[in-house]
């Protein structure tokens, strides 16, 4: 037994936030602070005292931050991350003996005790203090005690007893005797702030070399046609380039044009197939280039302010030459024929699922490591991780731990669109971001009940949202029936809900909505199975309101983070309310959506003005960055209307309050 276990009298419990026991660390962003609410208490009356402990994974020592009371022996404090890596953090408490003291000695006084005794015990504990005190320290304290001795006057006596200065000193001063220690160190994984706010563009590099050409035989696009892309997407705003798998392609069952079973020479067969005779997950795509022209294209993307993000698919086609070099870690079927990917009735024969059941499994996980320390060597620094929620949790959790132990600014995208408990599974166990089910969420009480939980739940603690309303594999209902005003509703839903948010990007840019067939959410002829010939500038392109809609965000700090996220009321079920606000530079925005692509609605709006600091009578000043124009709102109540084919949304930013008769009138 400890020497002073069974003295520590302190219990600490209901530590706020811990992710299932402590097993998985919350997530944070370099300049955030961790707020941690814990329940302290003991035995009898005595007050306690504690103090949250923390530190960075490269300090020696603990730093700390007091404990402050809340209610019900509930205590609350914060510390704020400075750097990216892995933090910890634990609760140290104990029982506050002067404090108590105190606290006791002006109730006595408040109700006319006997004092004498009990100033007694609390000069003795002054004494005690000396032990402990530095020399300066020392001197005042023998001049309190000499304050408080019996030859002076009681009432000067208990002035000095009960000197909040005393207190103080001696909080500091006083040894913490029979502490408790929370039973666990907590963790707190720390990034950089581009996985708080980013914005995402995905294209396909092998469609890129046909945009100049209007007719003729499709060409394969290379780096270089990617690279004569990114003064366009840099000015819509875009800062992470996402480009899907570019490496060689196997032959064996590569599917043809629209996933036909049946491919022709001329296909060119899915990126997702990967590995061939010229290599796998290591290689490039010959047609694309060279991985020396990979290099220029991600250092010019920097150049334009935007970070290559790279596809991370672990699975592999017939062909690639892990199937040979080791056959052990795929699995087989009673025949000898290795399995191929299914969801049925889905077949995908032309990939061969990873089987991490594998004897071999060690040198697996040591070769998938691998792959992604090689492509860091070559600048990528993000990753869009396929399906991860096939692959086994333990390994993303020791192969990201891996990873960020030696690189800790990498950052990893799940794109999981599965069950809800397995998508959380990932993101606990290590994935910066998350793709989720905004894809499918349409109406007023969808986004309202799914963006609360995601901001108001435990998963603000480590889910953080990558908001998507379309990519080359799922063509939403809501995009193919609803033209331009779809798309652009679709558009500020997604880069306002949402502080991290991406396109898949020409085909959204020139609203394509085809389906391959009726009631399927894939499109026709996809850019997953051919080349493609995109129509820039096209009669129904949005590129100026996509760069218009991500100027907002990137000049106003309420967007660029999803806790303050609110939602307000609203009469018509076709309006959707929300706002947004940033505490440090006191940025607030509302943004009121029409979700109705084809009708105007009008109603009124409820905004809960305390969040914004604004009494019910004041009249305030909004400045609408999406749609233009200044608008005078007084009071709670306010009436809208939106016209999906002018302007389906306004993005208000709130100016300030109007006191006087002349400023409204100003404004108007």
């Amino acid at each position: 037994m400890e020497a002073f276990a069974g003295r520590s009298r302190v219990v600490i419990e209901s530590v706020q936030p811990e992710l299932d026991g402590g097993r998985f660390p919350i997530k944070r962003i370099v300049g955030e602070a961790v707020s941690v609410e814990v329940d302290c208490f003991c035995d009898g009356h005595d007050l306690v005292r504690g103090v949250l402990l923390f530190r960075h994974s490269s300090d020696a020592a603990w730093s700390e931050s007091e404990l402050t009371p809340l209610r019900n022996d509930r205590f609350q404090a914060e510390f704020v991350v400075h750097r990216i890596g892995l933090y910890a953090y634990t609760i140290q408490a104990w029982v506050d003996r002067f404090g108590s003291w105190n606290r006791d000695m002006q109730k006595r006084i408040a109700s006319d005790l006997d004092i004498e005794l009990h100033l007694c015990v609390g000069i003795d504990m002054v004494s005690e203090a000396l032990q402990n005190a530095s020399r300066d320290d020392r001197a005042w304290l023998e001049m309190q005690i000499d304050q408080m001795q019996g030859h002076r006057p009681i009432e000067e006596r208990l002035r000095t007893a009960c000197h909040a200065t005393l207190a103080d000193r001696m909080r500091s001063i006083t040894p913490r005797e029979f502490s408790s220690q929370y039973e666990r160190e907590l963790s707190v994984v720390v990034d950089r702030q581009r996985a708080r706010f980013s914005t995402w563009y995905e294209l396909f590099p092998r469609s890129c070399g046909n945009e100049r050409v209007s007719d003729g035989p499709l060409v394969h696009g290379t780096f270089a046609d990617v690279e004569s892309q990114l003064p366009r997407i840099a000015k819509m705003g875009f800062d992470v380039l996402y480009l899907p798998p570019i490496h060689p392609i196997g032959l064996a069952f590569r599917k043809g044009k629209n996933n036909s079973t049946t491919a022709t020479e001329s296909d060119v067969g899915s990126p997702w197939g990967i590995g061939s005779a010229d290599g796998g997950h290591l290689a490039i795509h010959p047609e694309l280039g060279s991985i020396k022209a990979f290099q220029g294209l991600v250092k010019s993307a920097n150049d334009h302010g935007i970070e290559m993000a790279m596809d991370l698919a672990y699975q592999c086609s017939p062909d690639h030459p892990w199937v040979k070099e080791h056959p052990s870690w795929f699995r087989r079927r009673p025949d000898g024929s290795i399995q191929y990917a299914e969801n049925p009735p889905k077949k995908y024969q032309d990939i061969y699922p990873i089987d991490f059941e594998s004897e071999d499994w060690q040198s697996l996980w040591r070769e998938l490591a691998n792959v992604v320390f090689y492509w860091i060597e070559q600048g990528i620094h993000v990753f869009r991780v396929d399906n991860p929620h096939t692959k086994a949790f333990l390994f993303w959790e020791w192969m990201i731990k891996e990873v960020k132990s030696k690189q800790p600014d990498i950052l990893f995208l799940a794109e999981a669109f599965t069950r809800p408990k397995v998508m959380n599974r990932l993101a606990k166990i290590g994935f910066s971001q998350s793709y989720t089910y905004f894809t499918w969420r349409n109406t007023k009480q969808e986004l309202t009940d799914y963006f609360t939980q995601l901001n108001q739940s435990e998963l603000k603690e480590y889910f953080r949202p990558n908001v998507w309303p379309n990519t080359p594999d799922i063509l939403p209902e809501y995009l193919q029936f609803h033209g331009r005003p779809g798309f652009v509703i679709r558009l500020v839903l997604a880069a306002t809900l949402g502080a991290n948010y991406g396109i898949y990007g020409p085909l959204f840019e020139q609203c394509v909505g085809e389906p391959v067939a009726f009631g399927k959410e894939e499109y026709l002829d996809s850019e997953k199975y051919q080349l493609h010939r995109w129509t820039i500038d096209g009669p129904h392109d949005i590129s100026d309101t996509i760069a218009h809609v991500n100027r907002i965000r990137h000049n106003n700090r309420a967007l660029q983070s999803d806790h303050s996220l609110a939602f307000h009321e609203t009469d018509n079920p076709e309006l959707i309310c929300y706002g947004k606000h940033d505490r440090e530079t006191g940025n607030r925005i509302i943004v009121v959506v029409n979700l109705d692509p084809r009708h105007a609605q009008s109603g009124w709006i409820e905004l809960e003005l305390d969040e914004f600091g604004i009494r019910d009578s004041d009249r305030y000043h909004l400045v609408d960055l999406f749609g233009g124009g200044n608008y005078c709102w007084q009071g709670r109540r306010n009436f809208v209307m939106l016209d999906p084919k002018i302007s389906p949304a306004h993005v208000f930013l709130v100016r300030h309050h109007l006191r006087t008769e002349h400023d409204f009138d100003y404004f108007l």
